[in-house]
């Protein structure tokens, strides 16, 4: 008999484990996903397109909380534990509701679902969400450029709506984000690409997009999100640790798995952060990779007009998931608005409503910033309509995309944009010089 299996997830990891391993594969059954940390994923199918020949039906999406029963209901012999930027405290816990209930725990690594590529990976991954990920590889990605390389960013799957459509995606222009209706989350990761004329792809089955990449690229660089370890075997991987967080790059899943992979370790944000706390991950780092090369970095921040701010009750806008399940309490707009003399920041919770006032009731420590949620429609009419109940002179937008091209915000706005700067020596230049540099 096949091994019955439930895989938890958050529509990425899930799908993409069920392609690798599971998908023709007699030797197990996927009795159900269930789903946590993204709005609306549960309720649907897991489609029989995507699923293979096995699952004539689909595979059914079931909300996380209905675990226990799922395991009762189908004689579940295991259940494999699929989403990331969690503490490992919680996984534990995850896997004394499971054991208890009569099945098997496992987490899947590297050996059975990364992808080997025929051309070189570069990945850029994390140890927490929100360390500051995307402008490493913004940063990456034109330096490979300037080597005289063609480059596309592959990034970490975002599957929000039509998954047959979502198979495998490509993105070369704003207009193809209209086409495909890509949500705020989406698109905060894919425009800053765009701007840079790098081409992204993204998607469910990341074996075809590879393979769809190889075509027409000479390096693959995996854009990884949630702090989740690349699909992709990789051959020189950059890892992003946040020192306003210290002791989060061994206490988070698989944030840890990342760091003892890493071969360059960048350190970011130490212009704002405090020194001790800079060298507590400096240290921690060291125990977990002795031999990985450490980078320290700086994100400055740009606004349009910094004498706007100044003197103006604002606010603040920052990227949902770095304030949601990434646990940050600010982000790049909370700091422009202070360091350029915004008189106050204006608590935005007395004007949330439907969806982003159940955010705040599911992450109350994200406090007096608004995080930009937009996995749908409906959410993304949600902020709009919060953003503009605030009684507030000035809006500060410190998402990597410019909201007023999806939203409308009845408001001045001033937009943050935030770039890496390495400090000091090795550069990622150098060290992507020593690997990849033409002879």
């Amino acid at each position: 008999m096949p091994t019955k299996t439930i895989i938890m997830g958050a529509a990425g990891r899930d799908f993409h484990n069920i392609n690798m391993f599971f998908r023709g594969n007699q030797d197990y059954e996927v009795a159900a996903f269930t789903a946590t940390q993204i709005p609306d994923i549960e309720g649907r199918l897991y489609p029989t397109e995507l699923a293979g020949d096995l699952y004539p039906g689909g595979i059914p999406i079931h909300a996380e909380e209905e675990l226990v029963d799922l395991i009762k209901k189908h004689s579940v012999d295991q259940v494999v534990f699929a989403y990331s930027d969690v503490p490992h405290e919680y996984v534990m816990h995850k896997a004394a509701l499971v054991t208890a209930a009569g099945a098997d725990f496992r987490l899947m690594g590297t050996r059975y679902t990364q992808v080997k590529s025929s051309k070189p990976v570069v990945s850029v991954c994390a140890v927490r969400t929100g360390s500051g990920k995307s402008q490493t590889t913004r940063r990456v990605s034109l330096i490979l450029r300037d080597m005289g390389y063609k480059v596309a960013a592959v990034r970490h799957p975002m599957p929000y709506g039509n998954l047959i459509r979502q198979e495998v995606q490509r993105f070369a222009e704003y207009e193809d984000l209209d086409e495909a209706e890509c949500t705020i989350e989406e698109r905060e990761e894919y425009e800053p690409h765009l701007a840079n004329g790098v081409i992204v792809y993204a998607g469910i089955d990341y074996e075809k997009i590879l393979r769809k990449a190889e075509q027409e690229v000479d390096i693959v660089l995996w854009d990884g999100g949630n702090n989740d370890f690349p699909f992709f075997v990789s051959d020189f991987q950059i890892v992003v640790a946040d020192p306003h967080r210290p002791g989060h790059e061994s206490s988070y899943h698989p944030g840890e798995t990342n760091a003892r992979l890493a071969d360059v370790f960048v350190i970011n944000k130490v212009d704002t952060a405090e020194p001790e706390k800079v060298i507590r991950v400096r240290e921690a780092l060291r125990k977990l990779n002795p031999n990985a090369v450490q980078i320290e970095a700086a994100s400055p921040l740009f606004v349009e007009d910094p004498e706007a701010i100044r003197g103006k009750r604002v606010l603040v806008v920052e990227d949902g998931p770095t304030l949601t399940h990434g646990d940050m309490a600010y982000g790049a707009g909370y700091v422009a608005a202070r360091r350029f003399g915004a008189e106050a920041i204006i608590d935005p919770r007395p004007f949330a409503v439907n969806s982003i006032a159940a955010t705040y009731e599911k992450y109350p420590k994200t406090g007096p910033i608004l995080p930009a949620m937009g996995y749908g429609d409906a959410q993304m009419k949600d902020l709009e309509e919060t953003i503009n109940k605030s009684d507030v002179d000035m809006v500060i937008v410190g998402t990597p995309i410019d909201l007023k091209r999806i939203i409308n915000i009845n408001k001045p706005s001033q937009r943050v944009r935030y770039e890496l700067q390495e400090i000091g020596q090795p550069t990622l230049q150098e060290l992507l010089m020593g690997k990849f540099g033409k002879k």
